[in-house]
């Protein structure tokens, strides 16, 4: 598809923007030609950073501001094209110790950004960053989209009805949306000094800097997609008419064991080392056991399909930090 034809000369706002995806997804954007806003609390537990937009912070207007200061929002949302809201608290253990606060930022700011939408801007056009927590534990694998809902923690309780209130707007209101399931993404510029985005993380800081991996468990297998493809999600999944009030499930190349990701991380990196232990039992209690996504329905509407091996999503994103790590600790 030629997203430059799309995106070219449009005003795109990004909640989260100064996040991992986010960021990534400014940054294509502004290479597309678009006119990209960013919006992010610059909370420290949250991921934002702005070493995420180096280089290119300039070509970007950058609204620090919370989603939970609903009064701000009609001025972030009104005159903008496109919406890929992003904002969100992803820690599940934050969820569980302090649930208040996932639920204003995943649950009702995620509300207050559809009502200034549907007040000041009902033609946006938005993509909502939802995550296969919901789905909980498994009945069957791979999981698709018509998997029963029965998350394990808040934070997936609370993503149900940040997503719920995407779609009830897109089939209410006529403010075309689309939920895009994440799986675990990975890749330049994710959060690394804790596991509140992606455990992958820390097992990456770990090894550049010398220490063990811990390997919980061990066995459970996890499908892992590369930023670059989900980015290309989620602009596909803008442009498309078709993908208006639908839900779609991102894969990625096939899955492994969590062992066998630690074993590939170290041969990567050059050296290193891993212990297996058993979960710790607050983790242990809302962990999901083995997950991959059925990704067949984005692939037969959208076309998308993960184009980068794990292998090289690995490689790409150690090669990041081994110059970047300084900036993200």
């Amino acid at each position: 598809m030629n997203f430059r034809r799309v995106y070219a000369g449009k005003r795109v706002l990004i909640t989260g923007g100064l996040g991992f995806i986010g960021s990534n997804l400014a940054r294509t954007l502004l290479a597309l030609g678009a006119r990209v806003s960013v919006v992010d609390s610059l909370v420290p537990e949250y991921g934002g950073n702005r070493r995420n937009l180096a280089g290119v912070a300039s070509q970007v207007k950058i609204h620090v501001a919370d989603v939970r200061d609903w009064p701000r929002l009609p001025s972030l949302v009104s005159g903008q094209d496109f919406l890929f809201n992003l904002a969100g608290q992803t820690s599940h253990m934050d969820s569980m110790t302090d649930p208040q606060t996932d639920l204003d930022i995943n649950c009702r700011a995620q509300l207050a950004i559809l009502e200034a939408c549907r007040l000041h801007n009902p033609k946006i056009r938005i993509v909502f960053a939802s995550t296969r927590q919901i789905y909980g534990r498994p009945d069957y694998l791979p999981v698709d989209e018509k998997h029963p809902l029965r998350p394990v923690d808040v934070n997936g309780i609370n993503k149900i009805a940040g997503e719920s209130f995407h779609l009830l707007y897109s089939r209410v209101h006529g403010i075309g949306a689309t939920a895009l399931r994440l799986t675990n993404t990975i890749g330049p510029r994710m959060r690394i000094k804790d596991a509140r985005q992606t455990f992958v993380g820390v097992w990456i800081r770990r090894l550049l800097e010398g220490q063990p991996i811990e390997v919980w468990g061990g066995t459970q297998l996890r499908d892992f997609t590369y930023v670059d493809d989900a980015v290309e999600a989620f602009l596909l999944a803008a442009a498309r008419p078709e993908a208006i009030g639908a839900v779609y499930n991102l894969g990625g190349p096939p899955p492994v064991t969590l062992q066998q990701l630690a074993e590939q991380l170290v041969a990567i990196n050059g050296g290193g080392a891993f212990t297996v232990r058993a979960f710790p039992g607050d983790r242990k209690k809302i962990d999901i056991g083995d997950y991959y996504a059925d990704d067949r329905l984005i692939a037969r509407q959208l076309g998308w399909k993960p184009r980068t091996s794990l292998r090289v999503a690995l490689e790409q994103t150690v090669a990041f930090y081994r110059t970047e790590l300084k900036h993200y600790l």
